[in-house]
């Protein structure tokens, strides 16, 4: 060994590094003094609360993680570990087979031994058009690994095979009478209702399993879990747990990297580099996971949906991170199999197997990862320069909502159960990583202070009423001082995350949205779970687009298009702020009371900024004349519901 690496084998050199970011206290000086503002501003409501008959962050230690993938390759080149690679599908009609295979044979391509690699694919739905497209796709490989530009021509034949089958419901009997794996498939089998298939595609064990050039294949499995009406089938935990069951019996490799089925792979050499955190001497041995960040390739340049999350990838995770703790988000995540399987960290992997995925939270990745960590087994953020995954993101508003929905109503179940992280963290995870959890589990909830600041103020200045002190009081500061240094320290990390500041501003704007109407209801819908009203769903996101959807998204027109309570409740409060603004101003100038414009000179500008952030609801109230402009029944709705809020009185 000394002779074959030379100098480097001999102080093992460490296959990975990590560094603090810069500016730390810089940043620590900067939270203070917000902090300072805010206790300020805290006081001043403490010592201003009307008498009787009057009217009235933590630092991040942000960590940039560097693997040494030549030095692998040096030190471990025979030995690498074999890799599982789990993909989840639910319904062909929200996630077009053809989208499916594309990942699949995107992540069979990786740059990495192919005897090494294995696939699974979990089929929620059953599906017989998913299973064709796989057998489609496990025939194509032959040609797709030993990729040539000249294949494209096979390709586009293989998928106007599958959309044929996809559009007339059902597979050719021709083609049925070809595979004997469309036996599984009957009349009594439905997406809710059909036993367990497993089918094992491509057997990269067989020394038959090779391409058009005699290259080893990747094994290639088709997995469906046993679904019955009267019983719970535990959404995407349950077909997890299913794919580490039969995983274990076939390939039971050391390695789970697991993906959305629209998540294709990016980087061909992503597996070796990711290895060298789980490699490491020293310190390989404690990590269970590495997460990525979710990246997609359809954001348009001024991300109209803010979807891409660029402060939250390179920002917010990055610091959680740095304590040991990242969270697991669901996809793009190489796994240690023994921490899935719930075995406790110990220099020895002493430890019982008795756990999977966690049931019964509609975010079972989260928690998932928090069990893990908290059994002793540290995680690591990557973000590597190179995108590793590129997905799909939501091209409507209605679908970023849902699905906005569904994240902070499960982070919310999670903290009222013995998940918590301060009570199941405690003593376990460092005090700086529960409160990075809590910072997202506690969506629901920011919500209510939310719908304050976007009701009561407008309202106050549409009655004359000030909430905040005077432009010459000495209260004005700590108010003004939070506003403009919060706002602008967003903007400085947008921007050096690579947003346009368009992009910021349209951030601003779906964060307002999201706070007032998917974690609003994720929040009641969370309160509703506790007390026994009501049982945890899973909705599935769409990855289906009408032609007509996609030209307005491109173009960066927001797709609202529904008469939905929550489209209601945006066009509710965008009417609000401009009924409320008017007022105000007709109040401080035509009625002659100038002496309130100092006195409400705050009020004056949160509601101008709220109408300028609403722009795009105005014109798909007023304006716009497409498929995706708010109905004429929610603009009649929200105008009585408006008027009759201006007539409250506020004493």
């Amino acid at each position: 060994m000394g002779k074959g690496g030379g100098g480097e084998d001999a102080v093992m050199l460490p296959l990975f590094e990590t560094k603090e970011a810069r500016f730390r206290g810089a940043y620590k000086v900067f939270a203070f003094t917000v902090f300072v503002g805010i206790c300020l501003i805290w006081v001043y409501r403490l010592t201003h609360i009307p008498r009787a008959g009057e009217q009235g962050r933590w630092a991040w230690i942000v960590v940039y993680n560097h693997p040494f993938k030549e030095r692998l390759s040096n030190r471990c080149k025979d030995k690498l570990p074999s890799v599982d690679i789990f993909l989840c599908t639910a319904d062909p009609k929200m996630e077009p087979p053809t989208m499916v295979i594309n990942t699949v044979l995107s992540v069979m391509s990786y740059n990495y031994p192919p005897e090494k690699l294995s696939v699974y694919l979990s089929d929620d739905g059953g599906s017989d058009l998913t299973f064709y497209a796989l057998i489609e796709a496990s025939n194509f490989s032959k040609h797709w690994i030993p990729f040539c530009k000249k294949f494209n021509k096979l390709y586009k034949q293989m998928e106007n095979r599958i959309d044929s089958a996809i559009e007339m419901g059902e597979i050719p009997k021709e083609i049925r009478d070809q595979h004997k794996g469309f036996s599984e498939w009957n009349s009594k089998v439905t997406k809710q209702d059909h036993q367990s298939i497993v089918k094992i595609m491509i057997d990269g064990r067989d020394e038959n399993a090779v391409d058009i050039y005699g290259g080893q294949l990747p094994t290639l499995v088709y997995m469906a879990q046993e679904k019955r009406p009267q019983w719970s089938h535990n959404f995407k935990a349950g077909a997890m747990n299913a794919l580490i069951r039969v995983s274990s019996k076939i390939s039971n490799a050391p390695f789970i990297l697991n993906l959305d089925c629209d998540m294709y792979a990016n980087d061909a050499d992503i597996i070796g580099e990711t290895l060298c955190f789980f490699m490491d001497e020293k310190k390989g041995h404690e990590i269970s996971f590495v997460q990525f960040p979710q990246n997609y390739d359809n954001i348009t340049k001024n991300d109209i949906y803010a979807c891409s999350i660029s402060v939250a990838n390179n920002v917010e995770l990055l610091g959680i991170g740095g304590y040991g703790a990242a969270l697991y988000c669901g996809t793009g995540c190489l796994h240690r199999r023994e921490s899935l399987y719930g075995k406790v960290y110990s220099k020895d992997y002493g430890g019982e197997l008795n756990m999977g995925v966690i049931y019964g939270c509609p975010v079972e990745d989260v928690v998932t990862g928090l069990a893990i960590q908290c059994r002793g087994w540290k995680s690591l953020y990557y973000n590597p320069n190179r995108k590793a995954f590129l997905g799909v993101a939501p091209t409507t508003l209605d679908v970023v909502l849902v699905q906005q929905k569904r994240w902070s109503e499960g982070m919310f179940q999670i903290f009222f159960s013995k998940y918590c992280p301060f009570t199941y963290g405690h003593g376990k995870i460092k005090l700086g990583a529960q409160m990075g959890y809590c910072m997202y589990l506690l969506w629901a909830p920011i919500s209510f202070p939310t719908l304050y600041y976007v009701i009561v103020p407008p309202l106050c200045l549409f009655h004359g009423i000030s909430l905040f002190p005077q432009v010459e009081s000495i209260w004005f500061w700590p108010f003004a001082y939070v506003f403009v240094a919060r706002n602008a320290c967003s903007i400085a990390e947008a921007l050096s995350c690579g947003d346009t500041l368009k992009a910021w501003w349209n951030g601003q704007r779906i964060w307002l949205i999201r706070r007032t109407t998917s974690y609003f209801f994720g929040f009641i819908d969370t309160i509703s779970r506790q007390l026994g009203l009501s049982e945890t769903t899973f909705a599935i996101t769409t990855k289906v687009v009408i032609e007509d959807v996609l030209k307005r998204y491109e173009e960066e027109v927001i797709e609202f298009g529904s008469s939905t309570i929550m489209v209601t409740i945006i066009a509710v409060l965008a009417l609000l702020h401009i009924f409320c603004l008017i007022g105000g101003i007709k109040k401080i100038f035509l009625d002659l009371e100038f002496i309130k414009l100092d006195q409400l000179i705050l009020h004056v500008i949160l509601s101008l900024l709220l109408v300028m952030i609403n722009i795009p609801v105005y014109q798909a109230l007023f304006i716009r004349n497409d498929e995706g402009r708010i109905p004429s029944s929610v603009l009649l709705k929200s105008v009585v519901l408006v008027s009759l809020a201006c007539l409250i009185p506020i004493v």
